[in-house]
């Protein structure tokens, strides 16, 4: 029996989306959400019958065009042509977990009521969710100003029976649906086009799948820091509670907590050391993984508001007997956030690969390059080379793209928020930082096979356990590239 999801007016939290995408819940409206779409749609019919006065996008053109008015007979061929003119994505192809987010935020927005789409076309969209067919967009060709234009027109183009989809992986043109569900393509009414093309769920997808993953890879970044803490032979005061009490950022208090029951009962930890203070990259953990858990929490806030809010324009207030063209489909929010994550996620892939070079680095009474014979083996030195290169590209990805806009649609769009680039790339910082996350477990696992027989915390060794069983100890030079996609596979499957 299929789990299903009822769309509601209720906030829509990470934890909960995090359960629809993982146990593959099905979608359906709620009764609340069905009467607000049919009297929107029901008011906005009647306005139209009611007065010949020009409403934006309804019985006029779009954008620099918004003054032409568009008889009423060619109302269904003004809404079709403006999706087709629009799908002009270019690029790779977004990935289908995205495209899933888009038409589940798509399907949230359009549920409040304040769009004035039919049932019929909020249904259509289910019916891709919980069939798996999802439609072919491309990265390129959003401003994020008046929304998501492109990538929406092509979510959009399978619902007139064109463009393509991808069902169980594989490309298809979009005339399969008619044999393969049954589904005729539909008439677009006054709006409906409109309706699907503003909004924001191009940027809110990618920025959601991306604090999502995050979110995970913070947990491993402050438990891969714990091992190399150890590794590397550092002091525990640092961690003291005491220390960060007196400086009280809440992401540097629950960093610091989380390193001392990480190494809670380790017999490494509880050494005598020799060394009176450790690097940064060591010492400095909470207050930099804390100041990036603190950016998180802002972009995060701003993501929740984003996800449960009415994206396009105009807005339908039926009970107020108002249509208001209005700008929540800009993208400035979701812009700014996606640079300061991209900024925040950088700094974390670049402690972490100081702590990798730390490590290779010969000091400590660790073996150069954390292999026997170094010389003849060159060991874990190519790693850090690799680390060091995937950072750098980060910091390049990390030039902010909320701060450019290009005027277009003839002036009348002249401020844009280019947050559909501010998302992608940011995606790209997000990966990379989970291959850095990669490198530094892989040598801080080597590293500590040169402190046995002293042992680490339960915790840290029943990870070590796990992890070694996929990632063995190297005693000599081998092709170092597998080693590292096993402990990338090992980071994205394993629970901790």
């Amino acid at each position: 029996m299929s789990l299903i999801h009822y769309i509601d007016s209720n906030v829509l939290g990470f934890s909960q989306l995090q359960i629809l995408l993982e146990d593959n819940y099905k979608l359906a409206l709620s009764e609340e959400a069905t009467s607000k779409i049919n009297i929107s749609r029901t008011y906005l019919d009647s306005k139209q019958k009611e007065s010949k006065a020009p409403i934006y996008g309804v019985n006029t053109g779009f954008g620099s065009l918004c003054d032409i008015k568009i008889n009423e007979d060619k109302l269904t061929y003004l809404q079709e042509n403006l999706v087709m003119s629009h799908a002009c994505g270019t690029g790779d192809r977004v990935e289908e977990s995205v495209v899933k987010l888009m038409l589940l935020l798509k399907i949230q927005s359009l549920s409040y009521g304040y769009s004035g789409v039919s049932i019929e076309l909020v249904e259509r969209l289910i019916g891709f969710y919980n069939e798996g067919v999802f439609p072919v967009i491309y990265e390129l060709g959003s401003l994020g100003a008046s929304g998501d234009l492109a990538p929406l027109a092509h979510l959009a183009l399978p619902l007139l029976g064109k463009g393509e989809v991808v069902i169980d992986q594989k490309v298809e043109k979009s005339s399969i649906l008619k044999d393969k569900f049954g589904w005729e393509p539909l008439v677009l009414q006054s709006k409906e086009g409109l309706a699907l093309l503003n909004g924001t769920q191009f940027m809110s997808a990618h920025l959601l799948r991306n604090v999502l993953k995050t979110q995970r890879l913070m947990t491993w970044a402050d438990t891969i820091a714990a091992i190399s803490i150890d590794a590397f032979d550092c002091n525990l005061s640092p961690f003291d509670d005491l220390v960060h009490k007196v400086r009280p950022h809440k992401g540097q208090i629950q960093t610091a907590k989380t390193i001392r029951n990480l190494l809670e009962g380790s017999k490494m930890g509880a050494n005598q050391k020799q060394n009176v203070q450790d690097p940064y990259s060591f010492r400095c953990v909470p207050q930099v993984h804390g100041a990036t858990r603190d950016a998180l929490r802002y972009v995060e806030q701003t993501l929740l508001t984003e996800i449960n809010s009415v994206t396009d324009n105009p807005n339908v207030f039926a009970e107020e007997d108002k249509i208001i063209s209005g700008g929540n489909f800009h993208g400035q929010p979701l812009a700014i956030s996606a640079d300061v994550m991209a900024i925040a996620v950088s700094e974390m892939g670049n402690i972490s690969e100081r702590r990798i070079y730390q490590l290779v680095s010969g000091l400590r009474g660790l073996p150069t390059f954390l292999v026997n014979s170094p010389g003849l083996n060159s060991g874990f030195m190519i790693p850090q080379y690799t680390a060091a290169s995937i950072v750098s590209q980060n910091k390049q990805l990390c030039t902010p793209a909320s701060v450019d806009s290009i005027v277009s649609s003839n002036g009348q769009e002249d401020h844009v928020s280019m947050g559909a680039n501010a998302v992608t790339k940011l995606s790209r910082v997000v990966d990379n930082f989970e291959r850095i996350l990669a490198i530094e477990l892989f040598n801080a696992s080597q590293a500590m096979y040169f402190r046995l027989p002293l042992k680490s915390s339960e915790i840290v060794e029943d990870l070590l356990k796990a992890f070694r069983s996929r990632v063995p100890f190297v005693n000599e030079d081998k092709v170092m590239a597998t080693e590292i996609q096993k402990a990338i596979i090992f980071i994205r499957n394993h629970k901790i």
